[in-house]
Order: C-alpha cells, then sequence, then structure tokens
C-alpha cells in the first residue's frame, strides 16, 4: 500500500478495527475511510452499494462483526449467522464491483472442527464437525471464507482471509453476558477483589487450552499481509491445500485454569477460582498453525503476561470512565 492509499476499516470502533486503525496511522497512512454503523448500516445492500460507489477504496480491512463469547454465541445464534452473513457478503461484494485492489477478511480460528488435529493448519477446514456452541458465527465466517475464494476464482480479485485466535486488548467487551474468556474473567476475578469475595466461578472444567494473542500484535500482522510483495501475496492467493486462508497465531497457549491463575496475580487476588463443571467446556484444544505467516517473516512480539497487564491497565481506565 502506497501512503496515500484510500483505506476503508470497516469496524474500526471495535477492539479489532480500532487496533487497526492505530497501526495504519503509526505508518503513517492518513487516507483512511471510517464510518460508524449510525453512518453506514453494513447489512443494508443499498447503503453499502451506495458507500463503495462513492468512496472507492483502493483497500479494505474487513473487521466489522458480530463477536461474542461462549454466552453470546450458543444463545443468540440467530443473530450471530445474520448479522455476520449480511455485513460480510454486502463488504465483499461491493469491493469486487468496485475493484477494490486488496481485501482482508477478519474471522476466527473457531471456524475449524472441534476435533481437529493441533495445531490447526489451514487445510483442515471443513474436515469434520465444528463446535456446537458456536457453529452459527463459525458457518458464517466459513461462508465469508468461501465467498472470497469465489471471487478469486470467478472474478480476478485479490481477496484474502485470516484467522486470528483469541484476540484480546484495549477496546475489548467485558460485559458478562457477551464477551470472551479473557476479558470476562478481568472482570469477575476484579469485582471479586474489589467487593472481597473468596472465590470466582468460572464456566466449564478449566482444561480447554488456549492460544491468545494481543489484539496489537493482530494489527500488526493485518498490515504485513496487506503489504505482502506481490509475489508473495499471490502465492498465498493461489496455495492449493488452503487457497486464499491463512492463519494469524502467537503460538501462546495456556488452559482456561491457567489464564485464571495468571489474572489473579496480576490482579492481585488472593481468593479460589471454583469451576462449574456443568457448563460448557467448548473446543478442547485450539491451538493455530501459523507456520505459514512466520516463514513470510512475521512473528508476534507481545508476551502473554504483559498483554494482560495491559489489558487489565485499559479496563481499569474504562471502568471508571463507564461505570462498569
Amino acid at each position: 500500500m502506497q501512503p496515500e492509499a484510500k483505506i476503508y476499516v470497516a469496524g474500526h470502533h471495535g477492539m479489532v478495527g480500532s487496533a487497526i486503525v492505530r497501526r495504519l496511522n503509526q505508518s503513517g497512512f492518513q487516507n483512511l475511510i471510517l464510518k460508524s454503523s449510525r453512518e453506514l448500516e453494513l447489512r443494508n445492500q443499498a447503503d453499502v452499494a451506495c458507500f463503495f460507489a462513492k468512496e472507492q477504496p483502493d483497500f479494505v480491512f474487513l473487521a466489522a462483526a458480530r463477536v461474542g463469547g461462549i454466552i453470546a454465541n450458543s444463545t443468540r445464534k440467530a443473530e450471530f449467522i445474520y448479522d455476520n452473513l449480511l455485513i460480510q457478503t454486502n463488504c465483499i461484494h461491493e469491493a469486487w464491483k468496485n475493484k477494490v485492489k486488496r481485501l482482508l477478511f477478519l474471522g476466527s480460528t473457531c471456524i475449524y472442527p472441534k476435533f481437529a488435529p493441533q495445531p490447526i493448519r489451514e487445510e483442515y477446514l471443513l474436515t469434520s464437525q465444528i463446535e456446537e456452541t458456536n457453529d452459527a458465527y463459525a458457518i458464517a465466517k466459513i461462508a465469508g471464507v468461501t465467498q472470497c475464494r469465489s471471487y478469486n476464482e470467478q472474478y480476478g480479485t485479490r481477496f484474502l482471509s485470516a484467522m486470528p485466535n483469541n484476540l484480546y486488548g484495549p477496546g475489548d467487551n467485558f460485559d458478562l453476558t457477551g464477551s470472551h474468556v479473557l476479558p470476562a474473567l478481568i472482570r469477575k476475578i476484579h469485582e471479586a477483589k474489589e467487593t472481597g469475595a473468596s472465590s470466582v466461578v468460572v464456566w466449564g472444567t478449566g482444561t480447554p487450552l488456549r492460544e491468545f494473542m494481543h489484539v496489537d500484535d493482530l494489527a500488526d500482522a493485518a498490515l504485513f499481509l496487506m503489504n505482502l510483495d506481490e509475489i508473495r501475496y499471490n502465492e498465498l492467493l493461489s496455495f492449493s491445500e488452503a487457497p486464499a486462508l491463512i492463519n494469524i497465531g502467537s503460538g501462546q497457549e495456556i488452559s482456561i485454569a491457567g489464564l485464571a491463575e495468571m489474572l489473579k496475580k496480576v490482579i492481585d487476588y488472593h481468593g479460589e477460582i471454583v469451576f462449574d463443571i456443568s457448563k460448557p467446556d467448548g473446543t478442547p484444544r485450539k491451538l493455530a498453525d501459523s507456520s505459514r505467516l512466520y516463514n513470510l517473516g512475521w512473528k508476534h512480539r507481545i508476551d502473554l503476561e504483559d498483554g494482560i497487564v495491559d489489558a487489565y491497565q485499559w479496563f481499569l481506565k474504562h471502568n471508571m470512565m463507564s461505570g462498569i
């Protein structure tokens, strides 16, 4: 991307989108197109068509999505599949119609099978059953991957799908009914400390393993991929076993129980962690094989505990301002 390139970041108010905007600004990209959901309803096909026709972006980071943790994914499935299908379908289609040079579609490693071999390679997509608690979201994202591939094949577009692991950091959602495990535990343990509670209840057995990555590392990887030279970018699009699909992972894997203990240390909470085994665990392990990305020359920079300290400090500041 040239410094003067016109870049649209869809979902710039979200955790991922805002991190991408920060990273673009740090690299000197100033010609950014940013629209809130009030200004542009991405679920409305006509509005999206008018927006792309008017703005004519050169590059698109598609980070807009309805996202959430295990509670939201399992209880609001209709919203997750409906909203995500509309958002991504409209943006990808209009990017093709308006000759966008490159589009990066961001999803999640939850698209992969529940019992996929570990670490999970891109070619394992659709080889067996996905996790039931987030199947609606995963199926929507799989449709987005397939749409990018199909448009590349039929229309010659240059759209790439990137699947990050569990993300956290500034801008995260700490609402206990809609958040992912790490921000939910930050809030639970912080509130237990503040109220003097003797224990914190965590869903499941604590045994599932999860890979976590700071959102600023994800933003750095997104910019790295969008800036790849033509030869390496074309190789990603044409990779025979998993065309136009790449994992973005940190390799920083920890059990939910281990994560809870790390958060206790960061937050300085001395109570007990109690696991509610009547609640679902979700996928037992979800470690992404990011060797293709590493071989291109990218590597994460933020250590998990350092990243958690950063996320907790952001939470404290946000907590004081919003009264969570």
